[in-house]
C-alpha cells in the first residue's frame, strides 16, 4: 500500500493501484481481494520466502549492472513505502540528467509502478530524451508474465517520460546477467491495457471474495500466500 505525505499526516492515494496488485489481479481474482480485504490471512511458505529473499538480492545486484546510479526508494517509519517521496526523486532526477535511476517511481491516473532500472538512452537529444526500462527478474529464462509485469510499467511511465526500449535481464553464466528485447511484445499490450486495469480494479471492488476455483495458479509461479484459506486447510 502507498502514501502520499499531505500536510504533515500520512495519506492513502485514493484509487491506487500498484504494480504488485496488478500482477496479483492479474494471476487471480481472488488473490488481489484477499490482498485489500483480508490481508492477514496471508501466509507466506518459507520456501516462498526464500525465493523472495533471493530475488530481492539479484535486484540490488542489478541496480550496478551499468555502473553508478541512483536508487529512488523511501519508506516510512512503520516500513510502509513511501510512493509519494519516490515520485518526487525520480522527477528530480530525470531534470538532472541521471543515467541511471533504480526504482524510479511513477504515477499515471491513480496507478503507480517502482521499475527496477530505468537508463537514459546514450547520445539521446537532452532536450527531448528518451529512456529504456530493464524489469530484473531471478529466472534462467523469460517467462509470459514477465512481459505483462513490463508492459504495466511502459503504461504507467510512458505517461511522464518517453520509453525507447524495454528488456528483461535475468540469469546469465558466471553471475552475469542475460538482457532480452521484448519492446515489440509490450507496445502490443498497451491498446488492452485500460481493459486489463479494470479487470483487476473490478475484481477488488467486489463486495464479497470472488469465486474462483483452485487451479494451476495456486502453484504457479509460486504458492500463493492464500492457498491454506482456498484449499480450506485448518492448521
Amino acid at each position: 500500500m502507498c502514501y502520499l505525505i499531505i500536510t504533515e499526516e500520512k495519506t492513502m492515494i485514493d484509487i491506487r493501484l500498484t504494480k504488485t496488485e496488478f500482477m496479483n489481479g492479474m494471476r487471480c481474482g481472488k488473490m488481489v481481494w484477499l490482498d485489500t480485504h483480508h490481508p492477514e490471512l496471508k501466509k507466506l511458505s518459507p520456501e516462498v520466502k526464500e525465493l523472495f529473499a533471493r530475488g530481492n538480492e539479484f535486484g540490488d545486484k542489478a541496480m550496478g549492472m551499468f555502473g553508478e546510479y541512483e536508487e529512488m526508494s523511501a519508506y516510512f517509519e512503520d516500513g510502509l513505502i513511501d510512493c509519494g517521496t519516490m515520485i518526487k526523486r525520480t522527477k528530480q532526477a530525470i531534470k538532472r540528467g541521471t543515467r541511471v535511476i533504480c526504482e524510479a517511481a511513477f504515477t499515471r491516473d491513480g496507478l503507480y509502478c517502482a521499475m527496477d532500472i530505468l537508463r537514459l538512452d546514450d547520445n539521446c537529444d537532452p532536450a527531448d530524451p528518451t529512456y529504456t526500462i530493464y524489469e530484473v527478474k531471478d529466472a534462467p529464462e523469460v517467462e509470459p508474465w514477465f512481459i505483462i509485469d513490463a508492459a504495466f510499467q511502459y503504461y504507467v511511465a510512458s505517461k511522464t517520460v518517453k520509453i525507447s526500449k524495454v528488456f528483461i535481464v535475468t540469469h546469465g553464466e558466471n553471475a552475469t546477467y542475460e538482457t532480452t528485447k521484448v519492446s515489440r511484445l509490450v507496445e502490443a499490450t498497451q491498446k488492452g491495457m485500460p481493459v486489463l486495469i479494470d479487470h483487476v480494479k473490478a475484481a477488488i471492488a467486489s463486495s464479497e471474495e470472488p469465486m474462483i476455483p483452485c487451479g494451476k495458479d495456486c502453484e504457479e509461479p509460486y504458492r500463493c500466500p492464500y492457498w491454506e484459506h482456498c484449499h480450506n486447510i485448518d492448521k
